[in-house]
């Protein structure tokens, strides 16, 4: 009889214990994985726009930098592994990446963000016009060189598509075309207009020093060179550091891409004229927000055309500081 009892009162432990770690652990939170396209502080606003949003929500997000390609795919091919509800990323190489992607598509919600692949089956993109953008930075130039000059554009790849938007619109800018984003000036030759000319296009795969190379190699082959446009957030301050050592800050016109500190106090300090800025603190927030939405059933969050726009604007002398500030309190450091 003792026995019995013992047997009971250790089985309704049991179940009790069974009850009491349901309720504690509740249902499983929704998971999901943020992609960059590198390692950037760029990404790093992007990061903490995407930690907000799984605070707010109540989600689990996990920000992964790639350092390349490879890196890129393993990063998704390792977040499907993990069963993530959602994957947000910023193609690398979009033509080449498609069957990932829409491997991707099938397992879990896709949206790409800062960089599109329109050919995938991603829901939506979330992002600016970076055509459009190209063509205001290529405006910021016109007003560093009212009278035209010869331009070098630097930046990391031209297998993303905001990369060959972004260059293709400041290269129309300069020449006065009217606006056709399907336009494509190959990089490694010379584009004239009546008052600018585009020298080249220097390509250094996310290298740093490659880049800074770039913009001291451009010095040397073209020493009467008027401007420089450096597109990716690296890529100013990576020129600012060829002109110094060259002796040539201020005698060469930079106009700039993204809020990159170094870039920002180039802009106060009058060594940059000015640049073309993001939000990717709303693409890392709005990322996790429609993904969480879509998941929960929620399909209204995708726009016709599937494409979220969020604009870029030019950063000047005159508003730099403001800016700076609203950065600063985005990134916890005020």
């Amino acid at each position: 009889m003792r026995l019995n009892r013992i047997f009971l009162v250790c089985a309704a432990l049991a179940v009790t214990a069974g009850l009491n770690s349901c309720v504690e652990k509740g249902p499983a939170k929704k998971r999901f994985a943020y992609i960059t396209n590198g390692v950037a502080e760029f990404w790093t606003l992007a990061e903490s726009g995407a930690s907000q949003a799984a605070g707010d929500l109540d989600v689990e997000v996990s920000v992964l930098m790639p350092g390349s390609l490879s890196d890129q795919k393993q990063m998704m091919e390792d977040a499907l592994t993990r069963g993530v509800d959602g994957i947000a990323v910023s193609p690398i190489d979009s033509s080449n990446q498609t069957d990932m992607l829409n491997k991707v598509a099938a397992a879990a919600i896709l949206i790409t963000h800062d960089s599109d692949a329109p050919d995938s089956d991603r829901v939506a993109y979330i992002g600016m016009d970076n055509y459009k953008a190209g063509r205001l930075c290529g405006d910021l130039v016109k007003e560093a060189l009212p009278d035209g000059g010869e331009i070098m554009i630097l930046i990391g790849r031209m297998e993303q598509d905001n990369s060959r938007k972004r260059r293709q619109g400041v290269i129309d800018s300069l020449l006065d075309r009217p606006e056709d984003s399907s336009r494509f000036d190959p990089p490694g030759t010379v584009v004239k207009g009546d008052k600018f000319t585009i020298l080249d296009t220097l390509t250094d795969g996310f290298d740093l020093a490659k880049a800074k190379a770039n913009a001291e190699d451009a010095l040397s082959r073209y020493p009467d060179i008027d401007g420089m446009v450096g597109l990716f957030a690296y890529n100013p301050p990576a020129i600012l550091q060829a002109l110094e050592q060259a002796g040539k800050l201020n005698e060469v016109k930079v106009v700039g891409f993204d809020e990159d500190s170094q870039t920002l106090a180039g802009v106060q300090a009058g060594t940059i004229h000015g640049t073309v800025v993001q939000n990717p603190y709303e693409y890392g927030y709005q990322s996790v927000r429609i993904m969480n939405a879509i998941s929960n059933g929620d399909q209204s969050v995708i726009p016709a055309g599937g494409v979220i726009d969020i604009e870029g604007r030019q950063i000047r002398k005159d508003n730099v500081d403001a800016f700076q500030a609203d950065l600063n309190k985005k990134l916890g450091k005020e």
